[in-house]
């Protein structure tokens, strides 16, 4: 769409392994909208020091400690209070500076006019957290990105009827980004999975991770294709909240085609204002059971063509009123979306239909859907342009 999505192709090319090699390839020695195609080999760290020894909770804030920050909201995590105990005024402050400069470590922002690719099928970033912010005319390719620990993440008593934990970075996010083109990825907790986390409150495992791909801030023109997204609760979310559709609305135009889930626990994606084709997906959970897979939120636009869904929690509505499928299939059979849809009190007209935006080939069986999906998504794969 518009000017199209290249890349940095044409442009200098850096090849990175470490995270300050990185760091420098994306600044670009001092112009970083040049074009530029980043070569990732190996693993990089997002906590990496400069010295290359790799950062920890305990470098951030020294002393920080998760038992004592939870101790001062009580026994059953209703109210904080500075006085609970003596070292509480310190822990709250502790975990703020930590959160601070565990963000100011492992964030990498991707300028303009760049490709940002791995080399081979072992190119990693592990706890990164890559931000789009403002940038235009990106492709990210062929890379693993481990979902970020957040080491300082914070306990809020009245999110939801118990409190829920909220961790503040993402694999990625897209922040007022456009022509976009994220391919051949995989997404993934990796080697910190939830349900290794420490046990909090309500004898439920602490949160540390947020999203593994988040597109906000009237971001447009973002492709996701043959990608994978595995292991994780909340995995894709477009749109920067319920009320920032000033900010929102008229954009998040975004296209999910051909990826695979496997065992997400929620948001594939979950959309506000947007209008997000998901075309020719695969959803799959052997193990932790699914919420839902695709989420109606306030003024989305959600146009859901010819998915493959291996359970049957696929729908869910957040304030939203419109949602439209076209042939997609649960456990081998039509999933008669629309109707379910209209039972959650949705109607089917989104008001646009991705044929008369752009051009585009769906696969029209299931058969066919999971077999390309299962041979061709994720790192070290064929690429092909969608």
């Amino acid at each position: 769409m518009g000017t199209g999505t290249t890349g940095g192709a044409g442009g200098t090319t850096w090849t990175v392994h470490t995270r300050a090699e990185l760091k420098e390839a994306l600044a670009g020695a001092g112009d970083p909208t040049a074009p530029k195609v980043i070569r990732v080999v190996g693993d990089i760290n997002g906590h990496e020091s400069d010295d290359g020894s790799l950062l920890g909770e305990q470098d951030y804030a020294p002393g920080y400690d998760l038992a004592k920050y939870m101790s001062c909201f009580g026994e059953d995590g209703t109210t904080w209070s500075d006085t609970r105990h003596d070292y509480c005024r310190q822990q709250r402050q502790l975990r703020q500076t930590g959160s601070n400069k565990e963000k100011a470590q492992i964030q990498l922002t991707v300028p303009s006019n760049t490709t940002l690719v791995g080399v081979g099928g072992d190119a990693r970033l592990l706890g990164v957290f890559l931000t789009v912010n403002t940038g235009t005319n990106i492709v990210v390719r062929n890379l693993r990105l481990e979902a970020p620990v957040d080491h300082f993440t914070s306990w809020s008593p009245d999110d939801g009827t118990q409190g829920n934990w909220n961790a503040r970075f993402d694999a990625m996010t897209v922040i007022t980004g456009k022509n976009i083109w994220v391919d051949h990825c995989t997404f993934t907790d990796g080697r910190f999975p939830d349900r290794e986390a420490p046990v909090g409150f309500h004898a439920e495992h602490v949160q540390r991770h947020d999203g593994l791909l988040d597109i906000e801030d009237g971001s447009d023109f973002v492709t996701v294709s043959d990608s994978r997204f595995t292991g994780h609760d909340k995995a894709l979310l477009i749109g920067s909240g319920d009320g920032r559709g000033d900010r929102d609305r008229g954009h998040l135009k975004v296209t999910f085609l051909r990826n695979l889930f496997t065992d997400i626990v929620q948001r594939g994606p979950r959309v506000r204002f947007g209008q997000v084709h998901v075309v020719n997906n695969v959803y799959v959970s052997r193990g932790r059971a699914p919420l839902y897979a695709l989420g109606v939120g306030v003024e989305s636009a959600l146009y859901s063509e010819r998915n493959v869904f291996r359970y049957e929690a696929s729908l869910a509505v957040y304030g939203g009123e419109h949602f439209h499928d076209t042939g997609s299939w649960t456990n081998g059979r039509p999933a008669r979306l629309n109707t379910v849809a209209a039972g959650l009190g949705l109607t089917d007209d989104v008001g646009w239909d991705p044929a008369d935006v752009y051009d585009y080939r769906p696969l029209t069986s299931a058969a066919a859907v999971e077999h390309h999906v299962l041979t061709h998504v994720g790192t070290g794969r064929q690429y092909e342009r969608p």
